[in-house]
């Protein structure tokens, strides 16, 4: 299976690849962020002025963006520091979903009170 990708011309990348990747990735995330932001805060402008019914597509697809994003964040450094002497992990996993997971119910609950309302 390696002869197939380095064929295809896939390889390891070197230090200063790897650094231009995250910063590309970096910029599409926050590109991809802010677009979804955007489109999320248009539709509940149409939602108010309109009276249309709520497209929540952007909203779902922004906290799932930034829970695969903070989840991801928390288990590769898990991984990293693993079994690693000099660095203790504290980062409770656990406490930060739920915490998430409230934050989002709380923010859903703001927003359906708010579309429900008419405000």
């Amino acid at each position: 299976m390696k002869s197939f990708f380095s064929k295809l011309g896939f390889r390891k990348m070197d230090e200063m690849e790897k650094d231009i990747a995250l910063k590309a990735q970096r910029n599409a995330l926050i590109y991809v962020l802010l677009v979804l932001v955007t489109w999320s805060f248009y539709e509940s402008f149409k939602v108010y002025t309109q009276h249309t019914p709520l497209n929540s597509a952007p909203s779902f697809l922004l906290v799932t963006t930034s829970l695969v994003l903070i989840l991801s964040q928390l288990v590769l450094q898990k991984r990293v520091v693993k079994g690693d002497d000099e660095y203790k992990d504290t980062t409770p996993i656990l406490k930060i979903i739920v915490v998430g997971i409230i934050v989002a119910a709380i923010i859903i609950s703001i927003g359906a009170w708010i579309v429900l309302s008419g405000i």
